[in-house]
């Protein structure tokens, strides 16, 4: 007995190398170039969420696949306690019906959900329908599947190759006239992923359906970005395996016996589904029926004398291998079940037959588990885990009838995969209930979805929308440059007294001090010219404390003078008198370029007596109250035409400086002609446009949303700088946070739940937004930065944070996008050509470090500027260099002017 039975004992060894066969044939089947020769389909089941105990309201199911065709009426109550009610009819499912024509098995469905309707009084209500359909199906959507092949004996004709659904509503649509029957086909659901819903329901972590029945199969989620079939690579599908055909391409040959070939060539489908016949209930019986028809021919076995019993394929069928198998009774048993088939066992018969059904079945729960664990691993790994709990939902009469297969199939499992704390859940009605929560949670996506797009629709600008804000920039440029408008004006146009660009002569040592953020840095930077150009630089970074940003005047600039003082020590330097460039980045009034007024802060700075002052005097204040040494202040300086003049120095086409960062804001060479608050007509001068105020009139209200009210509101200046509240890195964290709340308000987020941390003000920072956004950056660690955050997120979260995200950088871009093409196209205008070549120099740290910010930011300029070709330069260290060269050029043109 035992020398037959060995082929079908399994070692732990085997199982390990069908775990890895598995996983190998899971990779090839999701991927898009070998999945035509997969064996293992892994078909995409268009299920993309689980359910997460909101879903409610009154589904219908039907389920065709096993034994019988069953209707069901699922009610979902949304009580808090995830409670749910079941009510279903059965119906048989005769031979002519599994045997006969495709519209003659859709007719016998409708037929029997009309019955089941009228029974239960639905036949007035319209309601959402899920259907379970237990056999291979190709799927591009969740309400659509083509049936690939027909298994466990189905074989109907006129359907493979033909979507099922369009089939099934076209028998619905005959009826619905004559009986007033209004039934919505939500959704195509295979059993085990039915299997997987029911038990997802009960416990968030299932996300893991197994059948073992009639037939077998597993499904799982499955990383989008891992599945080639379908589009997008962000949150997760179901993925249906229908790993009954593993095999199927000889990769079990070593492990099929001489039992399972026999058995093969004598079933419907020879040389398919053969993992299937080995594991699942429809062969087994048959395969211990094979193996004691041998040993009886070779006289190990009831005396040699064959039965009809044993020579009649189905006689013995699973029922009686549970039955032989039962721990107290199965001796008993054994003898009765042999003796009704004519055999009359003797007692050592008995002991053997039930050692057969031992071996056989104990290799069904082996092979099960064995590809179950390669599914858990890779799950885990995909996780990126050490250890994993999760939990299988399951369902199948195998499992549950047989007296011995759920532990020894849990046992095994548990020794494949230490690394993974397994939960089996059995599943009551999977591919009823089931096809109702799939249907059910699809329901729920579509209502979700409908309040995002809602919530979000105001952020996606249309091309009229952004053209109509070039056009409202390129008014208030023109207000900013006039005399008699200029005053009321609330894009400043400020004159920077800064009248030319480096021509390559600048040479010596300067100064530079660099004020605009919570950092502060002194720099020493020396110039090169003839051949050999170059600009070496030396800085220190110094921080300005939260006490001093929001103290008083002077002791903010007592604070900057010892800054200086510890930087000329360090370099040695104190004795020098150097000329200093002072980069400023604040809006300034300007009446020379050493004379800087300060028009108001910005940048949460808020330190007394300084707005309407010049800077540059209480800097030459503070140095004359230290007194340790003296100073040659050239320049005030903002950081964007310092971001403009080092692009200059490197291309001479560089006109237009950007900063795109913390704040926002734009300067460029405009004609003297034009600015009339400036004496003389000649050349041309810098303008420091201070743009972020754009819109403090109104007049882009029509595109603030309630989110960008909010922030503003929430602000140190109230109905201050309202377009950088839309565009800068400053403030769209917080839009964010805002739209987060509100969407975590109406149950679209976090389980409805806003958390503490989700509370305070400034906690989403823009960087993070950065690192959200990252194309390279998996669901998972977004879903890392939302817990460093203290956001509980699932994988659902995650995306939706994405999303929005993106929704509010993109409209940063576009908007700062409108405004520059406003610039670019005045410059066209000024120099009076067909076509403009020009180069934009940029520095902020969003379009540095954002992954997209930059590409819309293009896209938008030269969809709103088609006739100019706008090159964009990236700056390097324009507030340091930046002054330095403006300092340089000041004192070239000083000694021009002076001979």
């Amino acid at each position: 007995v035992d020398r037959y039975l060995y082929p079908l004992r399994l070692s732990d060894d085997v199982l390990l190398d069908v775990m890895a066969r598995f996983q190998a044939e899971m990779v090839k089947g999701l991927g898009r170039d070998t999945n035509p020769t997969a064996t293992v389909k892994m078909l995409p089941s268009f299920v993309r969420s689980l359910p997460d105990g909101s879903e409610k309201g009154d589904f219908l199911a039907v389920d065709l696949g096993g034994s019988q065709f069953r209707a069901h009426q699922v009610k979902v109550f949304d009580d808090g306690r995830q409670s749910s009610q079941l009510e279903s009819k059965f119906y048989p499912t005769p031979k002519e019906v599994t045997q006969g024509n495709g519209a003659e098995l859709f007719d016998y469905v409708a037929d029997c959900l009309l019955d089941f309707m009228e029974a239960k009084n639905l036949k007035h209500k319209k309601l959402p329908l899920g259907f379970t359909f237990s056999f291979p199906c190709k799927q591009t959507k969740l309400e659509e599947g083509v049936l690939l092949a027909w298994t466990k004996h189905f074989k109907v004709r006129g359907v493979q190759d033909t979507d099922v659904v369009t089939s099934l509503r076209r028998a619905l649509q005959k009826h619905k006239a004559s009986f007033d029957i209004d039934v919505d086909v939500l959704a195509l659901v295979n059993d085990t992923v039915g299997t997987m819903m029911t038990c997802g329901y009960d416990d968030q972590r299932c996300e893991v359906g197994l059948i073992i029945g009639t037939g077998t199969n597993a499904c799982y989620m499955e990383e989008m970005r891992h599945i080639d079939l379908v589009e997008g690579d962000e949150g997760r599908m179901c993925i249906n395996t229908e790993w009954g055909a593993f095999g199927d391409d000889g990769a079990l040959d070593d492990l099929r016996t001489e039992f399972d070939r026999e058995l093969d060539l004598g079933s419907l489908n020879p040389g398919k589904q053969l993992f299937e016949k080995m594991i699942s209930s429809l062969y087994l019986g048959e395969l211990v029926r094979l193996i004691l028809l041998k040993m009886t021919k070779e006289g190990l076995l009831f005396n040699g004398k064959v039965s009809t019993a044993l020579l009649t394929k189905g006689k013995i069928e699973m029922k009686h291998v549970s039955a032989m198998e039962k721990y107290k009774e199965g001796l008993s048993n054994t003898k009765e079940i042999l003796t009704e088939l004519s055999l009359f066992p003797s007692e050592e018969d008995c002991v053997a037959v039930q050692h057969v059904c031992t071996i056989v079945s104990f290799r069904s729960a082996n092979l099960c588990a064995a590809a179950l664990a390669a599914i858990l691993t890779r799950l885990r790994e995909n996780k990126k885990l050490l250890r994993m709990r999760t939990t299988v939902g399951i369902d199948g009469g195998l499992y549950k009838t047989h007296p011995q297969y759920a532990k020894r199939l849990h046992k095994v499992v548990r020794r494949l995969v230490p690394t993974c704390d397994v939960r089996f859940l059995l599943s009551v009605s999977g591919s009823g209930k089931g096809a109702a929560m799939v249907t059910a949670v699809a329901h729920r996506l579509a209502a979700q979805r409908s309040h995002i797009d809602a919530t979000l629709a105001p952020f996606l600008l249309s091309l009229g929308t952004l053209r109509e804000v070039r056009n409202k920039m390129r008014t208030e440029l023109e207000y900013g440059l006039k005399r008699e408008t200029q005053a009321n004006a609330t894009v400043k146009m400020l004159p920077t007294y800064v009248c030319g660009m480096p021509d390559g002569t600048e040479k010596g040592k300067f100064l530079a001090l660099d004020l605009g953020g919570t950092n502060f840095r002194v720099l020493l930077v020396k110039i090169k010219s003839g051949r050999r150009r170059s600009v070496q630089m030396y800085n220190k970074i110094f921080a300005i404390p939260l006490e001093i940003m929001q103290g008083t005047g002077e002791e903010l600039f007592d604070h900057i003078v010892q800054c200086i003082a510890e930087f000329l020590e360090y370099m040695g330097i104190k004795g020098a008198r150097l000329p200093l460039g002072f980069t400023f980045s604040f809006p300034c009034r300007q009446a020379s370029i050493d004379k800087g007024t300060l028009v108001g802060w910005t940048k949460g700075f808020k330190a007394t007596d300084c707005e309407g002052e010049d800077v540059v005097d209480m800097l030459r204040e503070a140095i004359r109250r230290r007194n340790e040494f003296d100073l040659d202040i050239v320049a005030v300086v903002n950081d964007t035409v310092g971001t403009m003049m080092t692009c200059g120095y490197e291309d001479p086409n560089c006109e237009i400086g950007l900063i795109a960062g913390t704040g926002s804001n734009v300067c460029y060479m405009e004609d003297m002609k034009n600015i009339e608050i400036v004496e003389g007509n000649e050349g041309k001068m810098c303008i420091n446009t201070e743009w972020g105020a754009f819109g403090d009139n109104g007049c882009i209200d029509n595109i603030r949303t309630k989110y960008d009210k909010e922030v503003d509101e929430g602000s140190l200046n109230p109905g201050k700088q309202r377009y950088e509240k839309m565009t800068s890195g400053m403030y769209l964290g917080e839009i964010v946070r805002q739209i987060l709340i509100d969407l975590t308000k109406q149950g679209l987020l976090f389980r409805g739940n806003i958390s503490e941390s989700l509370r305070k003000r400034g906690i989403f920072e823009t960087k993070f937004l950065s690192q959200i956004e990252s194309d390279r950056l998996a669901l998972l660690q977004v879903r890392r930065i939302l817990q460093q955050l203290g956001l509980d997120s699932t994988c659902e979260d995650s995306i939706l944070v994405k999303e929005v995200c993106g929704v509010v950088s993109q409209r940063a871009a576009q908007l700062c996008g409108a405004g520059l093409a406003a610039i670019v196209e005045k410059k066209r205008e000024n120099r009076g050509v067909e076509r403009l070549q020009i180069t934009v120099g940029v520095d902020g740290t969003l379009y540095k470090l954002h992954p997209h910010f930059s590409r819309v930011l293009r896209e938008t300029v030269k969809e709103l500027a088609p006739q100019c070709d706008v090159t964009f330069m990236l700056s390097e260290d324009g507030s340091g260099k930046g002054a330095a060269l403006i300092t340089a050029v000041a004192k070239r043109l000083h000694n021009v002017g002076q001979k």
